[in-house]
């Protein structure tokens, strides 16, 4: 699943591609954010990406439709 992370006074966003849920993904948020230290997720390579939560300006991240190409009727 891909996610997408807004960071404060960056233009760009981080992307990551993990192979959590993204209900994992929401708690893993939730849980950073609660206890005020970092996101830390782990994308399908195995790299570590951490974020400090008071720099987050959001997270974006939930399925989406693959493997189509070309036109649909």
């Amino acid at each position: 699943m891909e996610v997408k992370i807004g960071i404060q006074n960056v233009v760009r966003e981080l992307v990551v591609e993990t192979n959590e849920t993204a209900a994992a993904v929401e708690k893993l948020v939730s849980d950073a954010i609660a206890d005020g230290g970092v996101l830390a997720l782990t994308d399908g390579k195995g790299r570590r990406v951490v974020v400090p939560v008071a720099s987050l300006a959001y997270v974006d991240f939930g399925g989406g439709v693959q493997g189509h190409v070309g036109f649909r009727s």
